[in-house]
């Protein structure tokens, strides 16, 4: 117990405390070294910080976020704290010092709260002294204490702006509630007082001058721990200001100006949009940017007039986007930032909002050709993609389809085309089928018809289906012949087939030469563990018929005919009935 004590007197002095000096900030500030969206997850990353670091508290952040903070400490040992301990690789380089005002319910240690700042649990890092004529070193000016007389004096120095920012920083603080006006009136005055209170001041309701910075740092802190700075792009004509600790400018791809994350917050990104066109090409971009990976399903998005405004969240990421047409350029951004940092993200977001000036010219539409192309790539960003994609066709002229039961197994979204949603109408696991219904109304090329006699064997058949999930754009048709009327169990709802098909063309029809549906092609693990090479399964025509009779549906049969159409003529049916389902997250 002696070494503790003589430990913790040795910290106060490396570091000038003093029992009065911690006293005079009793509450301090804390380091946010993790968030997490569940209180179990929580819980045990706590834990797992306390097993090796000091002063470990959990607190609950609200929107269902729980914070994992170290501290409290003075705001001068918080920072020591902080660099030494992302030096050392013992906290997440995107740790950051936040205040007790964003700090909600505790959960970790359950105990009494800390009323005064804790001595550091390190001492500062080693530097060498500078070497510094005493004559010539610069005194320390510290900000005055002021009677309430002297606050009120030094008060009337403010311009409007600057009331403003006091009146936006108590209400940021949860102290303000009323109109930002920049009139300190009653409300305003209460606000100060209970400030003042939570922050260990005598509640006078008017701020000294020293009150008013330490306010005003507070507000800012998420701003100054992102770095923004101003950043002007000659080749895009935008200038703003950009959170430079944490993204750094990659490379042009048009219509974009990429920034990458400096690892210092894990998965910020920042895009500038920049390219000429006029309202169709803005309205183009707006469709465009919802399919890419960085703006996620979930979310507010707002097209209207000469603008648009796009917000996606998942447990990942948070993007917001927006873009403006004027004198025929489209000028914007896009913010990629990590879930649980909202505060700070609505910091900066609004601080690039604010900044955001519109500078001649537009970025060159060639920007970013010799950079490698892909197919999965739109200038540079990831195209969002299913998590399966099958094949499947139309029952009927309003849209109906058939497909394969495990294209819609835990799916939160189903679409046909890739534009069109979907719902599922009915699922029968044992047969492999699927039935989709579509949103909104369709009017396909063509619809199936089923055949109302099987096929010789050994007849010609093929399946039409999207071998590679869309890649190609349009179904093929993949020939094959029949070998089976029954499974290898001797099932009678199955066709055994001789056909070399891809994954992709699972849920697609299998057509006769007369054009007639015989049935759907299964997946493999709908067949027997191990099959020989090109030996598939088909759920015949009358399975799918029977289905569909028992939940209510009609079924289109095909009329009696022996004449065999062309290849060409076959495919141009086989597309009109054909069309890709996807499953996605």
């Amino acid at each position: 117990m002696k070494k503790l004590l003589a430990s913790f007197l040795l910290l106060l002095s490396l570091f000038g405390l003093s029992a009065p000096a911690m006293a005079q900030n009793a509450e301090g500030v804390w380091i946010q070294v993790a968030a997490r969206p569940s209180l179990t997850e929580a819980e045990a990353e706590a834990r797992a910080f306390a097993a090796r670091l000091p002063d470990v508290s959990g607190y609950a952040l609200g929107g269902g976020w729980y914070g994992i903070v170290l501290g409290p400490y003075a705001r001068p040992d918080a920072e020591q704290v902080l660099q030494v301990y992302r030096t050392e690789g013992q906290i997440p380089r995107d740790s950051f010092i936040t205040f007790t005002a964003n700090l909600r319910t505790k959960f970790y240690p359950i105990g009494n709260e800390p009323t005064a700042p804790v001595a550091p649990p390190l001492a500062p890092v080693a530097e060498p002294a500078p070497t510094v004529d005493p004559a010539e070193e610069p005194a320390v000016v510290a900000l005055p204490d002021e009677t309430p007389a002297q606050a009120r004096a030094s008060e009337r120095a403010l311009t409007r702006e600057q009331r403003m920012e006091l009146q936006v920083a108590l209400k940021a603080a949860g102290f303000y509630t009323s109109t930002i006006d920049g009139a300190f009136g009653r409300g305003t005055r209460r606000s100060m007082g209970e400030w003042q209170t939570a922050r260990g001041y005598e509640a006078t309701g008017i701020l000294t001058t020293a009150q008013r910075k330490a306010l005003m740092d507070e507000y800012n802190a998420p701003l100054i721990s992102s770095g923004m700075t101003q950043y002007v792009d000659d080749r895009a004509g935008i200038a703003l200001e950009i959170p430079a600790n944490f993204v750094t400018f990659d490379r042009y791809d048009a219509p974009f100006a990429h920034f990458k994350g400096t690892g210092e917050l894990e998965g910020a990104q920042l895009l500038l949009i920049s390219q000429p066109g006029e309202r169709r090409t803005l309205y183009g971009l707006f469709e465009i940017m919802q399919t890419l990976e960085i703006v996620p399903l979930e979310g507010p998005r707002k097209r209207s007039g000469n603008s648009f405004t796009l917000e996606g969240r998942n447990d990942q990421i948070v993007s917001y986007s927006e873009a403006t047409l004027a004198n025929g350029e489209i000028k914007g951004f896009t913010l990629i930032w990590p879930a649980g940092d909202e505060a700070r993200r609505a910091r900066v977001l609004a601080a690039m909002q604010a900044s955001f000036r519109r500078l001649d010219g537009v970025l060159d539409a060639d920007a970013g050709l010799d950079t490698a192309q892909s197919v999965d790539l739109i200038s540079g960003l990831e195209v969002r993609k299913p998590i399966l994609s099958r094949s499947g066709f139309f029952l009927n002229d309003a849209g109906l389809v058939a497909t394969s039961a495990d294209v819609v197994a835990g799916c939160s979204r189903i679409t046909l085309d890739q534009d069109f949603e979907a719902e599922v109408a009915l699922t029968d696991p044992a047969l492999g089928l699927a039935i989709l219904k579509p949103a909104q109304s369709l009017a396909p090329m063509g619809h199936a018809e089923l055949a109302n006699t099987s096929p010789a064997l050994r007849s010609e058949l093929a399946v039409s289906g999207f071998s590679y999930g869309g890649v190609l754009g349009a179904p093929s048709l993949t020939w094959g012949q029949l070998d089976a009327l029954n499974g290898l169990a001797g099932e009678d709802t199955l066709a055994r087939l001789q056909l070399t098909a891809q994954d992709g063309d699972a849920g697609g029809p299998l057509l006769d030469r007369d054009g007639a549906v015989q049935g759907m092609l299964l997946p493999v693990e709908n067949g027997a563990t191990t099959l020989p090479q090109g030996v598939r399964f088909a759920l015949k025509a009358d399975a799918i018929r029977s289905a569909l009779t028992n939940a209510g549906f009609a079924a289109n049969g095909a009329d009696a005919q022996s004449t065999r159409l062309p290849i060409a003529q076959l495919q141009r049916k086989a597309d009109g009935l054909t069309t890709l389902v996807s499953c996605w997250e």
